[in-house]
């Protein structure tokens, strides 16, 4: 349960469900009061129906992320897991990004309860 494998793997299953294009998939990966503080929107999400909004939009993007860099720690029933990722778009557009996902153990598996991602200032 607790061990830093596990908790990437949650990444790749969050990815995964990205490349359904599906919305709804991704969004049964997060608590019912989770918050997302997103990357391509202004606006931070505060429950599911929230959630599957910025997302319909974001996969039309087609995003497939890749973890640069991740950092696992653990706090009780606390997971988190922070670093940079770098997502290609379609057409081959990419984006690098600090990332930080926050997962609670709810007694059968771990759920994101908060995301926030912020794309890397641009070089001076």
């Amino acid at each position: 349960m607790k061990n830093k494998k596990t908790i990437l793997a949650l990444f790749e299953q969050w990815n995964d469900a990205l490349q359904t294009k599906q919305a709804k998939n991704v969004v049964k990966l997060y608590d019912k009061k989770a918050i997302v503080l997103p990357t391509i929107s202004n606006k931070v999400r505060h429950n599911h129906e929230e959630i599957e909004a910025y997302f319909n939009d974001f996969l039309v993007l087609e995003p497939n992320g890749v973890i640069d860099e991740a950092h696992v720690r653990f706090f009780d029933q606390i997971a988190i897991n922070s670093g940079v990722y770098t997502f290609t778009f379609k057409g081959g557009h990419r984006v690098q990004a600090r990332f930080t996902f926050i997962y609670r153990w709810n007694g059968q598996r771990w759920i994101i309860i908060e995301q926030h991602s912020s794309q890397m200032p641009e070089s001076i």
